[in-house]
């Protein structure tokens, strides 16, 4: 399942190498966590929602193999703030 959203938002951003998947597993619900750069959030997110529920509807139905739903959540990467050095 996690696999599959990865191809996917991987292959709707610019820089695929800054997208962060991880799967938790629940005993019956799987929550897929992606985090895309901010700057990418609009085309994994769509007009409307579009893609993103789209993404959903591909992980509900990857789930539905293993018997557990799934839910694919997406958000901005927390990036780092530079560090100012003293001096």
């Amino acid at each position: 399942m996690k696999k599959v959203v990865e191809i996917l938002v991987k292959g709707l951003v610019d820089q695929p190498e800054r997208v962060a998947v991880k799967q938790v597993e629940g005993e019956k619900s799987v929550v897929i966590e992606v985090r895309v750069p901010s700057e990418e959030l609009g085309r994994v997110i769509g007009k409307n929602g579009r893609v993103i529920n789209s993404l959903r509807a591909v992980g509900k139905a990857a789930g539905v193999r293993h018997q557990k739903s799934v839910w694919v959540d997406v958000a901005a990467l927390e990036e780092e703030a530079p560090t100012q050095e003293p001096g």
